[in-house]
């Protein structure tokens, strides 16, 4: 299937289908990717481990939510280590740069392709804690490290890969070991994926900082877009 600029951008559900029978699960991938990822789980199943999705396909509606909210101080906006940031003290741009580290804009998310997911194993989740999606804990001494190590030696043999997890002097993005991509068909809209395809699904949209966002485009393609 060719993604349409409308599958790029997540205004799109054409691509992509219940990961679950059960609706209430509400978890979408692109129709290629969800076999794929169910023999990933099997495997892991094997291994001991539950293997779970936190966050598959996510529409341009909902990257728009999360975008204005952290830009509005509704939601965290943290650093390296999980502590939150203070925006206020922050020039728009400082602010735009701060939650693209960790949150993408709407319509340049990789989840509006259905091909990312973010993992987790709910049963090594201590009882009554939350699950943050912070790098510690998928680091040596946290919950999902023994998950890791296995994700890390057998995601390839599946065709998946972590597309945020090595840190780079050329991007800004902070590292992400619960990402998983699939490489296959990411890598088709990876290609496809430009600036006025982007600028095409703002059209209309309200979308906080929007002319700084535009101001400074190439520089976030640079920094904060993995090719």
């Amino acid at each position: 299937m060719t993604f349409t600029d409308e599958m790029l951008t997540g205004k799109s559900y054409q691509h992509v289908v219940s990961l679950y029978s059960a609706s209430s699960k509400n978890h979408f991938l692109h129709m290629d990717v969800v076999k794929p990822f169910q023999e990933l789980q099997k495997s892991a199943g094997r291994a001991g481990f539950n293997l779970q999705p936190v966050s598959c396909f996510r529409d341009f509606q909902r990257q728009q939510t999360i975008w204005n909210s952290k830009f509005q101080g509704l939601r965290k906006v943290h650093d390296d280590f999980g502590n939150p940031l203070d925006l206020t003290t922050f020039s728009e741009w400082e602010k735009c740069q701060a939650i693209l580290r960790w949150s993408a804009l709407p319509g340049g998310s990789r989840h509006h392709w259905g091909t990312e997911i973010d993992i987790f194993d709910p049963n090594l989740l201590p009882k009554n804690q939350k699950l943050l999606l912070e790098p510690w804990e998928y680091e040596k001494s946290g919950y999902f490290f023994e998950l890791m190590c296995w994700l890390q030696d057998n995601l390839a043999d599946f065709d998946f890969y972590f597309p945020f997890l090595t840190s780079s002097s050329q991007f800004s993005i902070g590292r992400e070991p619960w990402h998983i991509s699939y490489l296959p068909i990411a890598s088709q809209a990876n290609n496809r994926f430009n600036q006025e395809i982007l600028l095409q699904s703002w059209k209309n949209e309200t979308i906080e900082a929007k002319n700084t966002l535009i101001e400074h485009l190439s520089d976030i393609f640079k920094c904060f877009l993995v090719k």
